[in-house]
């Protein structure tokens, strides 16, 4: 298995992208245009990668698409005190109520597993999900496995197929970027222009 590795991994990113939901990614697309629209908020939650990936996704949604954006896992301080103080289950869902999420909001979630109450998973993420239903807020979800709690109650949710056990959670972690950089450069999100695609090439003589 270990000299097939590379080629085994890349042919099954390939056929996981083959695979995506292409619906639910318009339905994110759609809820992401209300959101800035509206003048709401999105809030990315995700936790050990997901968090890293959601750090970097406010960047893209602030800079590219002009979306008012956060992370809860930004602000390492606030997020340090309140697990030692509240608990890690309502990190995310006290940190939503000081920010006064709203009808007007959304919540992205990154998350291989989705949330699990059950199993003891990313409880944090179901809390916070169950508050964004009580206050009105569209959920967006980028999640693998069977989608956990954050498929149960999405208003999209890209649903990430498990090809192999033993990859479930790279592949995870790199469709969330896929996504989420598809949609930031979607023709109907994307704002401002990207660096790169900025620059002009001079063609060789």
């Amino acid at each position: 298995m270990s000299e097939n590795y590379i080629k085994t991994y890349l042919e099954q990113t390939s056929k996981i992208a083959s695979m995506l939901d292409q619906n639910e990614i318009k339905k994110a697309v759609d809820i992401l245009i209300n959101t800035r629209s509206n003048k709401g908020r999105l809030f990315i939650l995700g936790v050990g990668g997901s968090a890293g990936n959601s750090s970097h996704a406010v960047n893209d949604f602030r800079k590219i698409a002009k979306i008012e954006s956060y992370a809860p896992t930004d602000n390492v301080s606030e997020l340090t005190a309140r697990t030692n103080d509240d608990g890690w289950d309502s990190v995310f869902s006290n940190w939503l109520k000081v920010s006064n999420l709203n009808s007007k909001d959304t919540i992205l979630v990154f998350s291989v597993g989705g949330g699990n109450v059950e199993k003891n998973i990313s409880v944090n993420l179901v809390t916070a999900l169950k508050l964004a239903k009580e206050a009105g807020s569209k959920i967006i979800g980028i999640v693998s496995r069977d989608g956990g709690f954050t498929k149960q109650v999405a208003d999209s949710c890209v649903l990430i197929p498990v090809l192999t056990p033993e990859t479930v959670t790279p592949h995870a972690e790199e469709f969330q970027a896929i996504v989420w950089h598809l949609i930031v450069s979607h023709p109907d999100i994307q704002l401002n222009e990207m660096k790169w695609e900025s620059v002009k090439t001079t063609a060789k003589v």
